[in-house]
């Protein structure tokens, strides 16, 4: 079985010495680093499995450490450690993509523990994705893969927004159906957070990241009085 690479970085060297100690045991390779350039540096090169991250560290926040994790495209598992209790700094990890927060001072255990419980949830993740069977719709130079949520044009990525993958990938899988605004809302499940009178708006900063020329659309054409459709392959 591979051995799980985690990355700790805590400026204490008695509780990073400590954590070594007892992952290590557990069978993983442990790499420490005690700033947030430390930490960035390491990422890329060491490339772990797991992240056990404080906050309060001599250069900067650990927050900035976990906003280049969340930025990247596979995220890293995160344990959040912290000597402080407030609520926005677990809000805030949280936020970021955090999966766990533990307070200082903690039983070493305890984290090992919890470090085995997210490591087994990622792989059953990863696993449950892999078996998945791969659903992408494609139309032109138009590339749609469902499973990631990911879209290309000519091979380059499009980055969209939820509501502008939802209403793409229902347009692309119904290539020629005209849909009239309500049926849109009613179909991609909006939940009242958009309407008639903003769905326009998502269409046309959906057309100027798809289409070479937005005011002539290719893919997704207007039809006048009604609603919009996708242009068949």
């Amino acid at each position: 079985m591979e051995r799980r690479r985690i990355l700790v970085v805590d400026d204490e060297p008695q509780i990073t010495e400590v954590l070594r100690a007892y992952l290590e045991r557990e069978g993983m390779i442990v790499e420490v680093c005690a700033s947030v350039a430390e930490a960035l540096a390491s990422l890329a090169r060491f490339a772990p499995d797991l992240l056990v991250l404080d906050i309060t560290l001599p250069d900067g926040s650990g927050l900035d450490v976990l906003r280049a994790v969340s930025s990247e495209k596979a995220a890293v598992p995160t344990i959040m450690l912290s000597a402080r209790v407030e609520e926005a700094d677990r809000v805030v990890g949280l936020e970021l993509g955090a999966d766990d927060y533990v307070t200082k001072p903690f039983s070493p255990r305890e984290l090992v523990a919890r470090v085995r419980s997210l490591l087994r949830r990622a792989t059953q993740t990863a696993r449950a994705t892999s078996e998945k069977p791969s659903r992408r719709t494609r139309v032109g130079e138009l590339e749609i893969d469902h499973n990631f949520h990911e879209v290309s044009i000519a091979g380059a990525p499009a980055n969209l927004t939820a509501t502008e993958f939802k209403i793409l990938a229902l347009l692309a899988e119904n290539p020629g159906e005209v849909f009239t605004r309500s049926h849109l809302l009613d179909r991609i499940g909006d939940d009242g957070e958009i309407f008639e009178r903003t769905l326009d708006r998502h269409i046309n900063n959906l057309r100027k990241k798809i289409e070479t020329d937005p005011r002539n659309p290719e893919y997704i054409v207007t039809v006048y009085g009604v609603g919009y459709k996708m242009r068949k392959s």
